[in-house]
């Protein structure tokens, strides 16, 4: 059975201590030292030989936060994987932990045997995600290919303009701006949605509900 070096990031000293007890009482993987926040960590690392397999991470700690450390260990550590501990469950912090580089985020109240199994689906999978945590993924998702994120509310205003029999010119006198200016959302809207002329667009916006016809 393969076994796996872990290190703590948590500021609270007791908590931290709970959870060292915790994982080492875990078959394959044993405590090296525990960090107050991620300058501390990045600071450990300098020594190739405080390089562990795995960081838990909390999120809120001074000086440096998980986010920012998990980011570090990113770019400059990416063999070391990150598993989120915190109990922040807002879907904003998540994302950014996630987004950071963090291979599962769970909540401290999780369960001992939830803990022990996130750790070794980390390992040796790769990444660990509760149900909760894939649907927020998957809602990510959909939301970045949701045509108002993609597009400003003007121009989301020119797209409507655009798919009635209106010129160019008179889109422009409707909405107040110059024929160039105009031309230039055209141009601008084209390159974000990949589209090559008029017709194209008028599909686009009904497609995605920007135009009912």
């Amino acid at each position: 059975m393969q076994s796996y070096k872990l290190v703590i990031v948590e500021d609270h000293v007791l908590l931290s201590q709970a959870i060292e007890g915790l994982v080492n009482s875990f078959a394959q993987f044993e405590v090296c030292y525990l960090c107050k926040n991620g300058k501390e960590l990045i600071t450990r690392f300098k020594d190739p030989k405080n390089i562990p397999d795995i960081v838990l991470m909390d999120i809120n700690m001074p000086i440096m936060n998980g986010i920012e450390t998990t980011k570090i260990l990113k770019d400059q550590y990416p063999n070391v994987r990150v598993l989120a501990l915190s109990v922040e469950e807002d879907e904003e912090t998540i994302l950014k932990m996630l987004r950071a580089g963090a291979k599962g985020y769970l909540l401290k109240d999780t369960e001992k045997s939830i803990l022990e199994n996130a750790l070794i689906e980390v390992m040796e999978t790769g990444f660990y995600h509760t149900k909760n945590v894939t649907n927020l993924l998957l809602g990510s998702l959909t939301k970045k290919n949701n045509p108002s994120d993609l597009l400003k509310p003007r121009e989301l205003e020119f797209i409507q303009h655009a798919c009635t029999e209106k010129t160019y010119r008179e889109i422009a006198s409707d909405m107040c701006l110059s024929p160039k200016t105009i031309e230039g959302y055209r141009d601008v809207i084209f390159d974000k949605l990949h589209l090559r002329n008029r017709t194209g667009l008028v599909i686009y916006a009904i497609k995605h509900k920007i135009f009912t016809p």
